[in-house]
């Protein structure tokens, strides 16, 4: 195959990996495979741009890309719309889609097991349009992520702790907010703190991340308003990787979900892989099976 490689350098591992001796390595290892390959570092301002102008390109047949969650999301929503095939190399703090698509997590071993890959027909989210290959969420995951933007922090160590000090201010405050529902046919009203909408299943012993991403469906997670103690038994499931087991959650999978806010009379937020977004009051999110073309382990 004939690929591109965009690398984040602000990503995750990659702000303190030499990344003109990390490209060397990448272009040895597919070479070396068989495939001509092209590889870029740039910042995290050019990224988007950068994706959008090498999935137009109509001599390629896969791009790769290296960097933290947003940064994948950012590549899966370009490579899906352009229908290119994408290649993942893990570089954040969490990793979730890579840990999906089960490659390993070190940025020096994850080329290789690309470079002897196959492509597969995964599944891509959608909220209103835009394009997730995690989650769709709200509620107190929306609250952390916006209380962790209210600190200052420049390293992954960092980051985790502002996302402690966030999670603990979660806990004393934790949201209670009204929505209806309408899952598959299935239409309902309730009082909730958390609403999550994943692209395909959590799996059952992860840290919120699916086992397979060609299942075909929605998985929708609520849980009902939370005291404190509440809060911090969810945290505790989540952390265990017992998620879906908890008792707070109430689970169900759909194809589609359309979600109203009847309450809503002011600014309300959500998060979308990772990315603390503004919201309006409707939000329909999709499932669109097979669509994202994934290189992945053989």
């Amino acid at each position: 195959m004939k690929i591109k490689a965009i690398f984040n350098r602000d990503g995750g591992t990659f702000r303190t990996t030499d990344m003109e001796a990390y490209g060397r390595w990448v272009e040895e290892v597919f070479r070396a495979a068989g495939h001509e390959i092209e590889v870029a570092a740039v910042e995290a301002g050019d990224m988007r741009d950068m994706l959008e102008r090498t999935c137009r390109r109509g001599d390629l047949d896969a791009i790769v890309a290296g960097g933290g969650d947003g940064t994948i999301s950012a590549a899966a929503a370009v490579a899906w719309k352009n229908r290119m095939p994408l290649g993942v190399i893990p570089a954040g703090t969490m990793n979730l889609f890579a840990r999906s698509l089960k490659l390993p997590l070190d940025i020096w071993k994850a080329p290789e097991v690309l470079a002897h890959g196959r492509i597969i027909d995964g599944d891509i989210g959608s909220a209103d349009g835009r394009a997730f290959v995690h989650q769709f969420s709200m509620g107190l995951h929306a609250r952390l992520v916006r209380y962790r933007q209210s600190y200052r922090f420049a390293s992954r160590l960092g980051k985790i702790g502002a996302s402690t000090r966030a999670a603990v201010g979660v806990i004393f405050n934790p949201p209670d907010f009204e929505i209806e529902f309408d899952a598959d046919g299935h239409k309902e009203r309730r009082h909730v703190s958390v609403i999550s909408v994943s692209n395909n299943h959590f799996g059952h012993a992860t840290l919120m991340y699916a086992d397979d991403v060609t299942s075909g469906h929605l998985g929708f997670y609520t849980a009902p308003p939370l005291k404190p103690a509440g809060v911090a038994k969810l945290a505790f499931d989540i952390l265990r990787g017992k998620f879906r087991a908890s008792t707070l959650i109430t689970e169900m999978s759909a194809i589609a979900v359309d979600l109203h806010f009847p309450k809503v009379d002011r600014k309300i937020n959500c998060v979308i892989d990772g990315e603390l977004l503004p919201m309006g009051r409707d939000v329909a999110l999709r499932i669109h099976p097979g669509e994202l073309k994934l290189l992945v382990g053989a």
